[in-house]
C-alpha cells in the first residue's frame, strides 16, 4: 500500500527497502521479492515465483557466493535491518533455535514510532 514501508527478507534478515521503492515498490522491477524471504531468488538472480523462498537447497557454490556478496554489499550496506524471520530464530516445531545468538546477528534499531 502507498505510504507503507516495503520489507523483504534475505537469509532470514528483514530489511526495510522503502528508500529503494523505485526498485521494490508496486510495479517496480524487483517487487516480486518483497513481503517474503526471497533468499533463493536473490542467490539465483531470479524472479521466478518458484525461487521466491528461503530454501537454499541445491544452490551451486557460485550462487551461494553471489548470495553472500549481495547480502553484505547491497542489503546490509544500503538498507536498515528491522528484524528477523521466525525461521531464523525458531525451529520448525516452534521451539527456540539454540543456534540463534542475538549478539552474533546484524544489529537493527527500533524506530521511534513504536
Amino acid at each position: 500500500q502507498e505510504g507503507q514501508p516495503i520489507y523483504l527478507a534475505v537469509k532470514g534478515v528483514v530489511f526495510d527497502v522503502t528508500s529503494g521503492k523505485e526498485f521494490y515498490g508496486k510495479g517496480a522491477p524487483y517487487n516480486a521479492l518483497v513481503g517474503k524471504d526471497s533468499t533463493r531468488g536473490v542467490a539465483k538472480m531470479s524472479l521466478d515465483p518458484a525461487d521466491l523462498t528461503y530454501d537454499t537447497t541445491g544452490l551451486t557454490e557460485e550462487e551461494l557466493k553471489s548470495l553472500d556478496d549481495i547480502f553484505n554489499n547491497v542489503y546490509k550496506a544500503k538498507y536498515p535491518i528491522v528484524g528477523y524471520t521466525s525461521r531464523r530464530i525458531l525451529n520448525e516445531d516452534g521451539s527456540p533455535n539454540l543456534d540463534f545468538k542475538p549478539e552474533d546477528q546484524p544489529h537493527f534499531s527500533i524506530k521511534d514510532e513504536f
